[in-house]
Protein backbone atom coordinates (compact mmCIF):
# COMPACT_ATOMS: atom_id res chain seq x y z
CA UNK A 1 0.00 0.00 0.00
CA UNK A 2 2.83 2.71 0.76
CA UNK A 3 4.47 1.82 -3.18
CA UNK A 4 1.05 2.33 -4.15
CA UNK A 5 0.15 5.78 -2.83
CA UNK A 6 4.02 6.88 -3.19
CA UNK A 7 3.15 5.49 -7.55
CA UNK A 8 -0.10 7.20 -7.11
CA UNK A 9 1.82 10.75 -6.12
CA UNK A 10 4.22 10.14 -8.91
CA UNK A 11 1.17 9.26 -11.63
CA UNK A 12 -0.06 12.70 -10.40
CA UNK A 13 2.89 14.38 -11.39
CA UNK A 14 3.61 13.27 -14.62
CA UNK A 15 -0.19 13.92 -15.54
CA UNK A 16 0.67 17.64 -14.74
CA UNK A 17 3.57 17.80 -16.45
CA UNK A 18 1.96 16.79 -19.99
CA UNK A 19 -0.09 19.54 -19.40
CA UNK A 20 1.62 22.49 -18.07
CA UNK A 21 2.34 24.10 -20.80
CA UNK A 22 -1.06 25.04 -22.21
CA UNK A 23 -1.98 25.85 -18.15
CA UNK A 24 0.92 28.65 -18.49
CA UNK A 25 -0.40 29.65 -21.97
CA UNK A 26 -3.57 30.07 -20.66
CA UNK A 27 -3.31 31.57 -17.25
CA UNK A 28 0.55 32.39 -16.84
CA UNK A 29 3.03 31.43 -14.85
CA UNK A 30 2.46 33.30 -11.91
CA UNK A 31 -1.25 31.61 -11.40
CA UNK A 32 -0.12 28.25 -12.09
CA UNK A 33 2.66 28.48 -9.43
CA UNK A 34 0.03 29.74 -6.95
CA UNK A 35 -2.50 27.02 -7.70
CA UNK A 36 -0.36 24.43 -7.89
CA UNK A 37 1.15 24.81 -4.66
CA UNK A 38 -2.46 25.42 -3.26
CA UNK A 39 -3.29 22.26 -4.31
CA UNK A 40 -0.31 20.40 -2.99
CA UNK A 41 -0.48 22.21 0.83
CA UNK A 42 -4.44 21.34 0.72
CA UNK A 43 -4.42 18.14 -0.40
CA UNK A 44 -1.55 17.67 2.46
CA UNK A 45 -3.51 18.88 4.84
CA UNK A 46 -6.31 16.41 3.70
CA UNK A 47 -4.07 13.75 3.64
CA UNK A 48 -3.66 14.66 7.41
CA UNK A 49 -7.22 14.15 8.64
CA UNK A 50 -8.07 10.70 6.78
CA UNK A 51 -8.44 7.01 7.71
CA UNK A 52 -8.99 5.23 4.62
CA UNK A 53 -6.34 3.84 1.99
CA UNK A 54 -7.95 4.89 -0.79
CA UNK A 55 -8.90 8.60 0.12
CA UNK A 56 -5.29 9.04 0.63
CA UNK A 57 -4.10 7.40 -2.60
CA UNK A 58 -6.89 9.61 -4.01
CA UNK A 59 -5.74 12.97 -2.56
CA UNK A 60 -2.08 12.27 -2.66
CA UNK A 61 -2.49 12.14 -6.35
CA UNK A 62 -3.70 15.34 -6.24
CA UNK A 63 -0.53 16.48 -3.91
CA UNK A 64 1.62 14.62 -6.98
CA UNK A 65 -0.69 16.62 -9.77
CA UNK A 66 0.19 20.33 -7.69
CA UNK A 67 4.03 19.59 -7.61
CA UNK A 68 4.09 19.09 -11.17
CA UNK A 69 2.55 22.43 -11.89
CA UNK A 70 4.56 24.11 -9.49
CA UNK A 71 7.73 22.80 -10.23
CA UNK A 72 7.53 22.78 -14.15
CA UNK A 73 5.86 26.81 -14.28
CA UNK A 74 8.21 27.87 -11.85
CA UNK A 75 11.63 26.46 -13.26
CA UNK A 76 9.93 27.79 -16.59
CA UNK A 77 10.31 31.35 -15.37
CA UNK A 78 14.11 31.21 -15.53
CA UNK A 79 13.64 31.40 -19.51
CA UNK A 80 11.84 34.78 -19.00
CA UNK A 81 14.30 36.42 -15.99
CA UNK A 82 17.78 35.61 -17.16
CA UNK A 83 19.79 35.86 -20.05
CA UNK A 84 21.83 33.17 -21.27
CA UNK A 85 24.97 33.31 -19.25
CA UNK A 86 23.07 33.40 -15.90
CA UNK A 87 20.45 30.94 -16.50
CA UNK A 88 22.41 27.80 -14.99
CA UNK A 89 23.16 29.97 -11.51
CA UNK A 90 19.61 31.11 -11.81
CA UNK A 91 18.55 27.72 -11.99
CA UNK A 92 21.28 26.54 -9.65
CA UNK A 93 19.79 29.29 -6.69
CA UNK A 94 16.01 27.78 -7.74
CA UNK A 95 16.98 24.13 -6.29
CA UNK A 96 18.46 25.27 -3.21
CA UNK A 97 15.24 24.95 -1.87
CA UNK A 98 15.27 21.33 -2.37
CA UNK A 99 18.50 21.04 0.31
CA UNK A 100 16.48 22.91 2.97
CA UNK A 101 13.37 20.96 2.63
CA UNK A 102 14.94 17.80 2.98
CA UNK A 103 17.05 19.17 6.19
CA UNK A 104 13.69 20.46 7.59
CA UNK A 105 11.61 17.57 7.15
CA UNK A 106 14.37 15.01 8.34
CA UNK A 107 14.46 17.01 11.53
CA UNK A 108 11.16 17.71 11.94
CA UNK A 109 8.78 14.88 10.90
CA UNK A 110 10.73 12.66 13.91
CA UNK A 111 10.80 14.97 16.38
CA UNK A 112 7.21 14.88 16.23
CA UNK A 113 7.12 11.07 15.64
CA UNK A 114 8.90 11.06 19.25
CA UNK A 115 6.62 13.23 20.54
CA UNK A 116 3.08 12.39 18.86
CA UNK A 117 3.32 8.30 18.60
CA UNK A 118 1.29 7.15 16.29
CA UNK A 119 -0.40 10.11 15.00
CA UNK A 120 2.98 11.70 14.65
CA UNK A 121 2.29 11.52 10.94
CA UNK A 122 -0.76 13.32 11.00
CA UNK A 123 1.03 16.69 13.01
CA UNK A 124 3.43 16.59 10.77
CA UNK A 125 1.59 16.43 6.98
CA UNK A 126 -0.91 19.16 8.24
CA UNK A 127 2.10 21.59 9.10
CA UNK A 128 3.84 20.96 6.23
CA UNK A 129 0.77 21.50 4.25
CA UNK A 130 0.04 24.67 6.05
CA UNK A 131 3.58 26.07 4.86
CA UNK A 132 3.04 25.28 1.50
CA UNK A 133 -0.39 27.48 1.78
CA UNK A 134 1.48 30.15 3.25
CA UNK A 135 4.69 30.20 0.18
CA UNK A 136 1.91 29.88 -2.09
CA UNK A 137 0.49 33.12 -0.84
CA UNK A 138 3.70 35.04 -0.55
CA UNK A 139 4.65 33.36 -4.29
CA UNK A 140 0.90 35.24 -5.93
CA UNK A 141 1.97 37.79 -4.08
CA UNK A 142 5.53 38.62 -5.28
CA UNK A 143 6.00 36.91 -8.60
CA UNK A 144 5.51 37.70 -12.31
CA UNK A 145 5.45 36.28 -15.86
CA UNK A 146 7.86 38.33 -17.48
CA UNK A 147 10.55 40.96 -16.27
CA UNK A 148 8.76 43.53 -18.45
CA UNK A 149 6.16 43.61 -16.03
CA UNK A 150 7.51 45.57 -13.98
CA UNK A 151 9.91 47.83 -16.04
CA UNK A 152 13.02 45.46 -16.28
CA UNK A 153 14.72 43.23 -18.95
CA UNK A 154 16.13 39.84 -18.23
CA UNK A 155 19.40 39.75 -16.39
CA UNK A 156 22.20 39.87 -18.46
CA UNK A 157 20.45 41.48 -21.54
CA UNK A 158 22.87 44.09 -22.41
CA UNK A 159 25.73 41.69 -21.85
CA UNK A 160 24.22 39.11 -24.24
CA UNK A 161 23.37 41.71 -27.33
CA UNK A 162 27.15 43.29 -26.67
CA UNK A 163 28.22 39.59 -27.48
CA UNK A 164 25.73 38.63 -29.63
CA UNK A 165 27.73 36.46 -32.77
CA UNK A 166 25.19 35.71 -35.95
CA UNK A 167 27.56 33.25 -36.78
CA UNK A 168 26.63 31.04 -33.92
CA UNK A 169 23.47 29.29 -34.06
CA UNK A 170 21.69 30.30 -31.15
CA UNK A 171 18.84 27.51 -30.81
CA UNK A 172 18.90 24.16 -33.05
CA UNK A 173 18.43 24.39 -36.62
CA UNK A 174 14.89 23.51 -37.93
CA UNK A 175 13.41 20.74 -37.33
CA UNK A 176 15.41 19.36 -34.44
CA UNK A 177 13.90 20.13 -31.78
CA UNK A 178 11.74 17.42 -31.28
CA UNK A 179 14.69 15.15 -31.57
CA UNK A 180 16.53 17.45 -29.01
CA UNK A 181 14.01 17.03 -26.34
CA UNK A 182 14.15 13.22 -26.98
CA UNK A 183 17.93 13.42 -26.58
CA UNK A 184 17.86 15.71 -23.19
CA UNK A 185 14.71 13.71 -21.80
CA UNK A 186 16.35 10.54 -22.04
CA UNK A 187 19.22 12.57 -20.08
CA UNK A 188 16.56 13.44 -17.58
CA UNK A 189 15.20 9.57 -17.55
CA UNK A 190 18.41 8.29 -16.41
CA UNK A 191 19.31 10.83 -13.74
CA UNK A 192 15.46 9.93 -12.18
CA UNK A 193 16.29 6.56 -12.88
CA UNK A 194 19.08 6.41 -11.01
CA UNK A 195 18.82 9.12 -7.87
CA UNK A 196 15.96 7.47 -7.24
CA UNK A 197 17.18 4.40 -6.30
CA UNK A 198 20.19 5.84 -4.22
CA UNK A 199 17.54 8.44 -2.08
CA UNK A 200 14.28 5.86 -1.65
CA UNK A 201 17.31 2.85 -0.04
CA UNK A 202 20.32 4.43 1.20
CA UNK A 203 18.65 4.82 4.93
CA UNK A 204 17.69 1.21 4.70
CA UNK A 205 20.88 0.10 3.16
CA UNK A 206 22.69 1.71 6.80
CA UNK A 207 20.37 0.36 9.31
CA UNK A 208 19.90 -3.21 7.14
CA UNK A 209 23.46 -3.94 6.18
CA UNK A 210 25.92 -1.28 7.62
CA UNK A 211 24.94 -2.22 11.28
CA UNK A 212 23.81 1.76 11.25
CA UNK A 213 21.00 3.03 14.16
CA UNK A 214 17.81 4.46 12.87
CA UNK A 215 19.03 7.73 14.46
CA UNK A 216 22.40 7.97 12.64
CA UNK A 217 20.86 7.12 9.36
CA UNK A 218 18.65 9.69 9.69
CA UNK A 219 21.35 12.28 10.67
CA UNK A 220 23.55 11.57 7.78
CA UNK A 221 19.71 11.73 5.19
CA UNK A 222 20.02 15.32 6.72
CA UNK A 223 23.91 15.82 6.04
CA UNK A 224 22.92 14.82 1.83
CA UNK A 225 20.10 18.09 2.45
CA UNK A 226 22.77 20.10 3.40
CA UNK A 227 25.64 19.21 1.22
CA UNK A 228 22.52 19.24 -1.90
CA UNK A 229 22.04 23.27 -0.93
CA UNK A 230 25.20 23.84 -3.06
CA UNK A 231 24.64 21.16 -5.56
CA UNK A 232 22.57 23.70 -7.90
CA UNK A 233 24.51 27.03 -7.68
CA UNK A 234 27.72 24.99 -7.43
CA UNK A 235 27.44 23.25 -11.02
CA UNK A 236 24.63 25.84 -12.33
CA UNK A 237 27.14 27.98 -12.55
CA UNK A 238 29.77 25.67 -13.94
CA UNK A 239 27.83 25.26 -16.70
CA UNK A 240 27.46 29.18 -17.28
CA UNK A 241 31.46 28.53 -17.72
CA UNK A 242 32.20 25.51 -19.14
CA UNK A 243 28.99 24.56 -21.16
CA UNK A 244 25.72 22.94 -20.41
CA UNK A 245 27.44 19.40 -21.64
CA UNK A 246 30.72 19.64 -19.78
CA UNK A 247 28.69 20.43 -16.45
CA UNK A 248 26.26 17.21 -16.81
CA UNK A 249 29.44 15.21 -17.50
CA UNK A 250 31.33 16.40 -14.21
CA UNK A 251 27.83 15.72 -12.53
CA UNK A 252 27.05 12.02 -13.69
CA UNK A 253 30.30 11.31 -13.72
CA UNK A 254 30.63 11.93 -9.83
CA UNK A 255 27.02 10.31 -9.36
CA UNK A 256 28.95 7.11 -10.65
CA UNK A 257 31.59 7.01 -8.02
CA UNK A 258 28.92 7.90 -5.66
CA UNK A 259 26.82 4.35 -5.78
CA UNK A 260 29.83 2.62 -6.89
CA UNK A 261 31.41 3.33 -3.34
CA UNK A 262 27.93 2.49 -1.84
CA UNK A 263 27.21 -0.41 -3.64
CA UNK A 264 31.09 -1.97 -3.12
CA UNK A 265 30.34 -2.60 0.73
CA UNK A 266 33.63 -0.67 1.53
CA UNK A 267 34.69 -0.28 5.45
CA UNK A 268 36.06 2.96 7.19
CA UNK A 269 35.03 6.26 5.67
CA UNK A 270 33.65 5.10 2.38
CA UNK A 271 30.12 5.48 2.72
CA UNK A 272 30.46 8.97 4.02
CA UNK A 273 32.57 10.11 0.68
CA UNK A 274 29.73 8.50 -1.17
CA UNK A 275 26.90 10.36 0.65
CA UNK A 276 28.76 13.83 0.34
CA UNK A 277 29.31 13.01 -3.50
CA UNK A 278 25.88 12.31 -4.17
CA UNK A 279 24.93 15.22 -1.78
CA UNK A 280 26.67 17.66 -3.62
CA UNK A 281 25.60 16.94 -7.07
CA UNK A 282 21.88 15.71 -6.17
CA UNK A 283 19.41 18.92 -7.65
CA UNK A 284 22.06 19.88 -10.45
CA UNK A 285 20.47 18.23 -13.55
CA UNK A 286 17.61 19.71 -13.17
CA UNK A 287 18.80 23.13 -13.07
CA UNK A 288 21.40 22.60 -16.07
CA UNK A 289 18.79 21.25 -18.16
CA UNK A 290 16.45 23.73 -17.26
CA UNK A 291 18.94 26.13 -18.26
CA UNK A 292 20.01 23.96 -21.46
CA UNK A 293 16.21 24.37 -22.61
CA UNK A 294 15.70 27.69 -21.63
CA UNK A 295 18.98 28.37 -24.29
CA UNK A 296 17.87 25.84 -27.11
CA UNK A 297 14.23 27.28 -27.68
CA UNK A 298 12.38 30.54 -28.06
CA UNK A 299 10.91 31.55 -24.21
CA UNK A 300 7.64 30.71 -24.89
CA UNK A 301 8.32 27.04 -26.06
CA UNK A 302 10.57 26.70 -22.67
CA UNK A 303 7.93 24.94 -19.82
CA UNK A 304 6.05 22.84 -22.66
CA UNK A 305 9.60 21.58 -24.16
CA UNK A 306 10.09 21.17 -19.44
CA UNK A 307 7.41 19.43 -19.27
CA UNK A 308 7.67 17.31 -21.92
CA UNK A 309 11.64 15.94 -20.32
CA UNK A 310 9.78 15.86 -17.00
CA UNK A 311 8.09 12.95 -18.33
CA UNK A 312 11.10 11.31 -19.25
CA UNK A 313 12.39 12.03 -15.84
CA UNK A 314 8.84 10.98 -14.31
CA UNK A 315 9.09 7.69 -15.79
CA UNK A 316 12.54 7.22 -14.77
CA UNK A 317 11.57 7.81 -10.68
CA UNK A 318 8.95 5.02 -11.34
CA UNK A 319 10.90 2.08 -12.56
CA UNK A 320 13.85 3.21 -11.21
CA UNK A 321 12.76 1.76 -7.13
CA UNK A 322 10.87 -1.21 -8.88
CA UNK A 323 13.96 -2.85 -10.60
CA UNK A 324 15.92 -1.86 -7.24
CA UNK A 325 13.54 -3.58 -4.74
CA UNK A 326 13.28 -6.86 -7.46
CA UNK A 327 17.41 -6.84 -7.79
CA UNK A 328 17.97 -6.63 -4.37
CA UNK A 329 14.83 -9.36 -3.50
CA UNK A 330 16.55 -11.36 -5.72
CA UNK A 331 20.53 -11.08 -4.92
CA UNK A 332 19.48 -10.59 -0.65
CA UNK A 333 20.99 -7.23 -1.05
CA UNK A 334 21.19 -3.74 -2.55
CA UNK A 335 24.55 -3.62 -3.94
CA UNK A 336 23.70 -4.73 -7.26
CA UNK A 337 20.86 -1.84 -7.33
CA UNK A 338 23.65 0.83 -6.51
CA UNK A 339 25.68 -0.81 -9.34
CA UNK A 340 22.64 -0.72 -11.71
CA UNK A 341 22.66 3.06 -10.82
CA UNK A 342 26.35 3.19 -11.45
CA UNK A 343 25.79 2.17 -15.02
CA UNK A 344 22.95 3.66 -16.18
CA UNK A 345 24.85 6.97 -14.83
CA UNK A 346 27.90 6.36 -16.91
CA UNK A 347 25.14 5.39 -19.61
CA UNK A 348 24.02 9.37 -19.10
CA UNK A 349 27.58 10.36 -19.68
CA UNK A 350 27.86 8.80 -22.93
CA UNK A 351 24.82 10.55 -23.91
CA UNK A 352 25.61 14.02 -22.59
CA UNK A 353 28.55 14.05 -24.72
CA UNK A 354 26.62 13.40 -27.89
CA UNK A 355 24.07 16.57 -27.06
CA UNK A 356 24.86 19.51 -29.56
CA UNK A 357 26.85 22.18 -27.24
CA UNK A 358 25.76 25.57 -29.59
CA UNK A 359 26.11 27.40 -26.33
CA UNK A 360 29.12 26.91 -25.53
CA UNK A 361 31.21 30.04 -26.82
CA UNK A 362 28.57 32.04 -25.89
CA UNK A 363 28.77 31.42 -22.38
CA UNK A 364 32.21 31.41 -22.08
CA UNK A 365 31.98 35.04 -23.67
CA UNK A 366 29.28 35.95 -21.22
CA UNK A 367 31.14 34.67 -18.24
CA UNK A 368 34.06 36.19 -19.00
CA UNK A 369 32.52 39.46 -19.81
CA UNK A 370 30.36 39.57 -16.58
CA UNK A 371 33.31 38.81 -14.07
CA UNK A 372 35.22 42.17 -15.39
Amino acid sequence: QMGVISTGNFVGYLCAVLFCGWLVKRLGARTAIFLGLLLIGSSMMLVSRMDHYLTILAFYFLTGVGSGVANVSLMGLVAHWFAPGFRGRAAGFIVIGSGFAIMLSGTLVPLLNAEQGVTGWRDGWMLLGVLVVLIALVGGWFLRDDPEQVGLQPMGTEISASLANPSLPLVPPSGTSRRLIAHIGSIYFLFGFTYVIYATFIVTTLVREMGYTEAAAGKLWVWIGFFSIFSGPVFGSLSDHIGRRGGMIIVFALQTVAYVLAGSHLSGGWIYLSIALFGFVAWSIPSILTATISDYLPREKVTTALGQITFFFGIGQIIGPSLAGILAETSGSFSSSYLLAAGMTAAACALTLMLPDYRKTVMLELSEKSEK
